[in-house]
């Protein structure tokens, strides 16, 4: 199957778990680091669950499932180890239009959830259409070895400079061209500030800060 890519904006968003495993732990925190507004709708919580709702990061509802626990969501994850309760899910989501992801099933997903590198705001995503999970793993462990975290700063780099240009111009590729030739990316990786700002400099005549938000 063909998958179309896609990143979500799912900030402020409800999203809905069914189960409150260990998978549903993972799935959990994946959402929560996008900003979603995460419900987990099972009648017990694993010890990670159990301690995200303590801090209130998560709304938990100690209940069997029911699809009226699925209005309003943007998208629901299902994660139980009940085949017939992920079915039920699948199908309550896809009959009102909610995007679905059921766990380690693709035949009842809408999505599958890719493995991902993530070096601040970069993300590199891979995936095998469902085949073969272990390879994307390993794909997924090779790109953590060549994208290190200078990925990261350089990345953010770039994203004040691009704040502050004109959008529809040439000047961000002609930039990013002259900054990487430059060695920008050496100089992160040495830590070396007083070049990375002087580099960025004299190419584009800004001025950045190498302090993360």
């Amino acid at each position: 199957m063909k998958y179309y890519p896609v990143f979500l904006d799912i900030r402020g968003k409800k999203c809905v778990i069914v189960g409150g495993g260990e998978v549903a732990a993972r799935k959990a925190a994946r959402l929560l680091d996008c900003g979603a507004k995460v419900i987990v709708v099972s009648p017990g919580l694993a010890e990670e669950l159990a301690s995200l709702k303590k801090q209130n990061l998560l709304e938990h509802i100690d209940d069997d499932y029911a699809a009226e626990y699925l209005y309003g969501a943007c998208l629901v994850i299902g994660a139980t180890d009940d085949e017939k309760i992920n079915e039920r899910v699948s199908h309550d989501a896809k009959s009102r239009g909610i995007l679905v992801n059921i766990a380690d099933d693709p035949q009842k997903c809408d999505f599958i959830l890719p493995s991902v590198v993530e070096r601040g705001d970069l993300t590199i995503a891979c995936g095998t259409g469902g085949s073969s999970p272990a390879l994307a793993r390993y794909l997924r462990e090779e790109l953590e070895k060549t994208y290190t975290q200078e990925y990261g700063v350089l990345t953010d780099i770039l994203g004040q400079l691009r704040a502050g240009m004109e959008k529809n111009t040439q000047t961000g590729r002609r930039w990013f061209d002259e900054l990487m030739a430059a060695g920008l990316l050496d100089a992160i990786r040495q830590a070396d500030e007083s070049r990375v700002k002087e580099i960025v400099r004299s190419i584009t005549g800004r001025e950045v800060s190498l302090e993360r938000n």
